[in-house]
């Protein structure tokens, strides 16, 4: 598996994408998911310029974190339960999927004892499938206004994970709709929310996100291989 070679081809896919529908490749990044991988693989990663990790599972994140000396900005990606957030606590950059207010309100507790803030992304289920995390595309406006108001946490943005199909045309309109209530969301001016990232979009389906927007592509299985 050569880890720098497949960063690579993904750069420039992405470069490519970008040049087709016209915007700039600097704002789209690339979270490498290195979840079920070993350390040595994100050195290698780390090693070939790529300094943004994401991670699903808080035990393996948190044990990765202090296992790689190599500096990267990590962001957790997976669905979080309140009781595991501690273990985050001044770990993280980011964490993106953030789908109701009592999550928010122990991430804003855990942050608050460091007195430090930490960016979040809001997740939205928008197939409202049951296997799936994430608020509803209805519910979006209450829990973003409920956010803003606590003190330690940053809405930077929103989360999605639409339903999977081998059609990217039938994904299309998931990421385009998660754009759109970024601008909806965006347009209230609540306070501590900006809505500068989308992370959407994945390793079969990334080059139709950032045709719709994306900011934050999460790829994991076409940098280090199946898991």
């Amino acid at each position: 598996m050569d880890i720098a070679a497949n960063i690579a081809q993904i750069q420039q896919r992405i470069q490519a994408v970008c040049q087709g529908c016209g915007r700039d490749p600097g704002e789209v990044r690339l979270v490498a998911v290195s979840k079920k991988k070993p350390a040595t693989d994100i050195e290698a990663a780390i090693a070939a310029g790529q300094t943004l990790l994401g991670e699903s599972y808080v035990q393996e994140c948190a044990a990765k974190i202090n296992e790689v000396k190599a500096v990267a900005e990590w962001h957790f990606i997976g669905a979080l339960q309140s009781n595991k957030v501690k273990y985050l606590r001044g770990k993280v950059d980011m964490i993106h999927s953030v789908d109701r207010f009592s999550l928010a309100e122990e991430i804003n507790r855990q942050w608050g004892k460091d007195n430090a803030c930490i960016d979040i992304l809001l997740q939205v289920n928008l197939g409202e499938e049951a296997s799936k995390s994430g608020t509803t595309a209805n519910k979006l406006t209450d829990l973003a206004r409920q956010v803003s108001q606590l003190e330690h946490v940053r809405i930077k943005g929103l989360m999605a994970l639409p339903p999977w199909d081998a059609d990217l045309e039938e994904v299309r309109p998931y990421f385009r709709q998660l754009r759109e209530l970024a601008v909806q969301i965006a347009a209230l001016e609540l306070p501590n929310v900006t809505m500068q990232e989308l992370s959407m979009g994945m390793s079969h389906d990334f080059e139709v996100a950032i045709e719709e927007g994306a900011t934050l592509i999460r790829v994991g299985t076409a940098i280090f291989g199946t898991r």
